[in-house]
């Protein structure tokens, strides 16, 4: 009497020993959506597919990843065309003002970092994170600033930022 074993799905493996899955989402340091990656078994099981970040490549799951682009892609046009316009916005701005408590000649007691310039441009009505503004340092003394800002999707911008000392209250 011959009994059947019944074989479950494996996941392929790749050159290297890893899984092979195929990204549902763009992950840094590791592919674009739609890639093939070979990732250790691990991190493919305990993260990527739970997260829905990553699926096996069946035939059916490539179909289904064939329509999803489709969908993503029309949405990020649609983002860009929006980051496009908010550059636009920022360009055309005359710049904001920044109050800082500060010393007689200038120093500021404390900094003006990335989180202020951010709230400065919300409070003007302009979306940005705290993310997308790109300074080398914080900014120290009192004066007139040019920050770049990287919205996204490689489409930077720059405002001027002028950092001056707040009047005491009395």
């Amino acid at each position: 009497m011959a009994t059947k074993i019944k074989q479950r799905n494996q996941i392929p493996k790749g050159p290297h020993g890893g899984m092979q899955l195929v990204l549902l989402e763009d992950i840094m340091h590791l592919g674009k959506q739609g890639d093939m990656v070979e990732v250790k078994s691990g991190y493919g099981r305990n993260y990527l597919v739970p997260r829905g970040l990553a699926t096996v490549p069946t035939a059916h799951n490539l179909r289904l990843l064939d329509r999803f682009k489709i969908r993503v892609k029309q949405a990020r046009d649609a983002r860009v065309a929006d980051l496009k316009n908010l550059a636009e916005q920022i360009s055309k701005m005359a710049g904001i003002t920044i109050e800082v408590n500060a010393s007689e000649d200038g120093h500021l007691y404390g900094s003006v970092g990335p989180a202020d310039v951010s709230k400065g441009l919300k409070a003007k009505g302009i979306p940005v994170d705290t993310d997308m503004v790109k300074m080398e340092g914080h900014v120290k003394e009192t004066g007139l600033y040019e920050i770049k800002l990287n919205l996204g999707y490689e489409i930077e911008s720059a405002v001027k930022i002028a950092v001056v000392r707040g009047q005491e209250k009395k």
